[in-house]
């Protein structure tokens, strides 16, 4: 009999993708189908029954070219504080709240006050685009009445069991979930006004929630029977499609923005809520992280119509870089959080004139870089383990410059993973959950295509220009001084 595959599915902003792999990481066969919403203003929505429709068909092109090969599990993952209402029956009755929708944005006060002693001991502070604020915004329009609260993953992981499922603690997490005790937080809903029958029961992510029935086999070609396993949000899922799992070890995203996710052994704390964590799907420990409102855009932003490779090519000649703070927009929220952040270059506010276009690029991609840098400093005095190695992924790996002057930064070894889709990540947690060793899968499934060692002499070299941009944050007043020279 064949070896079975896992399967992940993501549900991600702009497409579905399903990914069947087999027990050494070999992709055996992957779909996609595009996904739309609509945008108004603050306002983000898609339709929960494409969610359905596009995964179901994703995966039956996916079923089809399995050649009959058997199938061991099936885990989904999606984008975090996305959520809707559905009747008790599972049948949504409200589109998709997306992630970034932050029309609720004024509630999120009430729900940081109601629970400012739980959020505080979980480490973080409620964010306008979380789910919570979401949920009072329908309270306040009297829709809460015989409704149940899901998440995204769970409309696709519902039909394919054919019942309504369980959410998972990591797409919980931003709707109030106490990760801690494990459980919807009583009295803070009690405050809120929310009754607790509204939202789901929560599981652990790797719990098996059910199996494929009939009907969604039929649609999608996956064998009935089939575990259907809890998911993680796509961050997390892409941790683990990284291999970071082992305690001090992180997978740095660098695309439009520059997001990081680790594992510790202890909660970290972070009072300005630059830093929260997830639960791990192994053992008892934790996924500690934080997004930038900073990154890899800010190439796309400055150097719209460049020719990127020859522009670094004459980057990596440049000697003097200018100090760069690389933010396009306003307001940073990580790795340290001020809505009146504004980027700058060499003490100006950020532009790029056309007489030095090397020089500004040097200067961006160090900045991110260093940005980098103090994030680790940052979750290290927010008592996370740190230290790396360090997976790089994303868009801007592309660039084999600048993967290496981010090592050097960082000073640590770094990984460049073969295939570090979230789709990946999930299966490597259907694998994991099924056989109850999650880290182990992902040594098996996980592959490395790429390591770079630090140069220390260039990591020495770099070291006072990172210093002089800490010094310009903590100056600015977005920073606290302890993060300084010598104080991080």
């Amino acid at each position: 009999m064949s070896e079975p595959v896992w399967i992940g599915v993501d549900l991600g902003t702009q497409s579905v993708r399903a990914l069947a792999v087999d027990d050494a990481g070999h992709t055996v066969a992957g779909a996609a189908r595009p996904l739309r919403g609509h945008r108004d203003g603050p306002r983000h929505e898609q339709e929960p029954a494409a969610w359905w429709a596009l995964a179901a068909d994703a995966l039956a092109e996916l079923a089809a070219g399995l050649d009959g090969r058997p199938v061991g599990a099936v885990a989904v993952c999606a984008t975090s504080g996305t959520v809707l209402l559905t009747g008790r029956d599972g049948v949504p009755s409200t589109p998709g709240l997306m992630y970034d929708d932050a029309r609720a944005g004024t509630l999120a006060a009430e729900a940081q006050e109601a629970g400012a002693k739980l959020w505080a001991r979980l480490g973080y502070r409620m964010q306008p685009s979380w789910a919570l604020p979401k949920l009072l915004w329908w309270r306040d329009r009297g829709l809460l009445t015989g409704a149940r609260l899901a998440h995204q993953p769970d409309v696709v992981a519902a039909a394919l069991v054919g019942h309504p499922v369980a959410s998972d603690s990591s797409h919980a997490l931003k709707t109030g979930y106490d990760l801690v005790e494990e459980r919807w937080p009583a009295e803070v809903l009690a405050g809120l006004d929310v009754d607790p029958a509204v939202l789901p029961e929560v599981v652990r992510p790797g719990t098996v929630l059910g199996e494929v029935c009939q009907v969604a086999a039929a649609r999608t070609g996956v064998p009935a029977g089939t575990p259907v396993v809890a998911g993680m949000t796509d961050g997390c899922a892409a941790q683990l499609a990284a291999g970071a799992l082992g305690v001090g070890e992180w997978n740095s995203v660098l695309g439009t923005t520059l997001t990081l996710k680790g594992v510790s052994a202890a909660l970290p704390r972070d009072p300005t809520g630059a830093v929260y964590s997830h639960r791990a799907p192994h053992g008892d420990l934790w996924l500690p992280g934080g997004a930038s409102s900073t990154g890899a855009g800010a190439v796309r932003a400055l150097f719209p119509d460049a020719d990127l490779e020859a522009l670094t090519a004459r980057a990596a000649r440049v000697r003097a870089v200018p100090t760069c703070y690389p933010l396009v927009g306003p307001g940073e929220r990580f790795p340290f959080v001020a809505p009146e952040a504004r980027g700058f270059l060499d003490g100006n506010p950020l532009a790029v004139s056309g007489d030095d276009q090397a020089t500004a690029f040097a200067a961006v991609c160090l900045g991110v870089a260093h940005l980098e840098r103090l994030a680790f400093e940052v979750l290290a005095g927010a008592g996370a383990d740190v230290g790396g190695p360090v997976a790089f992924t994303g868009g801007a790996t592309r660039n084999a410059w600048w993967n290496q002057l981010r090592c050097d930064v960082l000073g640590v070894q770094v990984r460049l993973p073969a295939n570090p889709e979230p789709a990946l990540g999930m299966a490597v947690l259907a694998a994991g959950a099924l056989g109850g060793d999650v880290p182990g899968a992902a040594r098996r499934l996980v592959r490395v295509r790429h390591t770079l060692e630090p140069d220390p002499a260039r990591t020495a070299a770099l070291t006072p220009g990172y210093h002089a941009l800490v010094a310009e944050f903590v100056r600015r007043g977005w920073l606290d001084a302890r993060f300084a020279a010598g104080g991080g």
